[in-house]
Formats: structure tokens, sequence, C-alpha cells
């Protein structure tokens, strides 16, 4: 989790919406306000530990905010979540945040905003506790959260991939490829690949459960997602439940200990 994908995916072919044009900032806020308000929010963050580093000369968010196995079975439960906006270093910073950039558009726009950013945090979170589970290591960045839409844009090409042909497969190829060399690298490298794979696979599980289901309708012009937030958010809850459940589980690790 300390560090981002090396690669980045292109948004998927998006056949339900028009063709892209260069639009300004504000209306690209508009069309995805979850994606520019995270980048925004963590670049905030990333910003305060920089102030905090010539202030007070240490990162007080860092060492307050960061996974930190004991000092979450201390009862520091904040340290789930805080790590997912903060960063080592501005490389981890600005790959991250690229990632996201790229990568956030294109879910934000197919899976809508508000099922986007329950994706993220909870892809995020999962990350924390896999990593709280498996790794003794103190970690932070948003990439099990990226990883988590990476694992979101596959699950949502395979699950729909009769309406997306050839460009779908092609898409969906890429994505397999570009989260097995991640992972890879992780394990060959001091990265937290626990917190990766932890985003990865629930990102792929929320898709599957909660995800848009595409169907052509005859009376409309374009496919119709059959499972919209309003039938979503039920499930999503359930699985945050689920995620709650294992974080506790966790706290039992004897990486904690």
């Amino acid at each position: 989790m300390s560090d981002p994908p090396s690669s980045i995916v292109q948004p998927i072919p998006q056949p339900t919406l028009p063709e892209r044009r260069s639009i300004s900032l504000a209306k690209r806020f508009a069309r995805t306000p979850i994606t520019l308000g995270l980048i925004a929010i963590t670049a905030s963050v990333f910003l305060s530990q920089l102030i905090s580093v010539e202030l007070a000369g240490f990162d007080f968010v860092l060492v307050h905010g960061a996974k930190v196995n004991r000092a979450i079975s201390a009862g520091e439960i904040w340290r789930i979540v805080t790590p997912i906006f903060i960063h080592v270093g501005g490389l981890h910073f600005l790959v991250n945040m690229y990632s996201l950039y790229a990568i956030g558009p294109a879910v934000e726009r197919l899976f809508s905003s508000p099922r986007m950013l329950s994706f993220y945090l909870l892809s995020g979170i999962t990350g924390v506790v896999f990593s709280m589970a498996f790794s003794p290591q103190p970690s932070v960045g948003a990439s099990g959260a990226i990883f988590g839409l990476l694992g979101a844009l596959g699950a949502f090409l395979y699950r729909n991939r009769g309406h997306f042909g050839r460009a779908g497969q092609i898409q969906l190829r890429q994505i397999v490829i570009v989260a097995v060399i991640n992972l890879g690298l992780g394990f060959s490298q001091r990265i937290d690949n626990w917190g990766h794979l932890g985003g990865l696979m629930i990102g792929v599980l929320l898709t599957w459960v909660a995800g848009p289901q595409l169907e052509r309708v005859e009376d409309r012009p374009r496919l119709v997602d059959q499972q919209p937030w309003s039938k979503a958010w039920p499930k999503i809850i359930l699985v945050a439940g689920i995620i709650a459940l294992l974080a506790f589980a966790a706290t039992f690790s004897p990486f904690v200990r």
C-alpha cells in the first residue's frame, strides 16, 4: 500500500455516454466531483504533512495517522481510514494521484458518484485491514483504494462483456495484466502488497454484488443499469459490515501483538 500501481489503465469504452471532448475544469468537476474531490482532499493532507515537517520538524500527520498495528489494537481506530490519504514523499503522492485521475473518472461515470466513493473508501479500508492482518510493517497510501477501482473496472467489464465487444475484451486484458504486474512487483520489492491485494479483492466483490448491471431495453436508445444506486446501497452496507468484522478479527493477528 505504500506504493501505487506502476501502470495506468486508459478509460474503458463507454457506449452509454457521449464521446469525450476537451472540457473546462469546472465542467470536469461537475462530471466527476468525487474523483477530483478525493484528489483535492489528499493533496490538502499532503500539504499539511509538508507544513508539519517545516514547522514542527516531524510529520505529525504521518506519525498519528499511519497504519501501525499496535496503535490500532490499542484503540486508535481512525488509523484504519487515515492511511488512505497519507503519502510518503512527493513521488508516492504524485503517482497515486495520477493513477486516481486516470482510473477514477471512468469508474465514477459508469458506477455513479456515490457508488464510486463507497467503493474507493471500502477498498482502501480493506487494504489497511489486510495489511494489519498479514504485515507487521507500518504503511500508508491510496494504492489499496486505487487497486479497488482497478478491480471494479475489471469486474464490470467481465460482467457486462456482452455489451462492449472486442474493445471491452482488450481493456479487460489490460486491466488483468496491470494488476498481475503490479502485484508481482510488490512481492519483489518492499511494498505492502497485502494492502493492494485486499483493495483489489473487495473492488471485485463490491462490483459483483452491487455494481452496474447493464441491459439493453428496446424502447431506450442507451444501455440501462438494472442495479442503480437505489438498489445497490443496501448491499454495500452489508459488505461494509463484513469488512468491520474482518477488521475486528485482524486485531487478533500475530502481527498485531
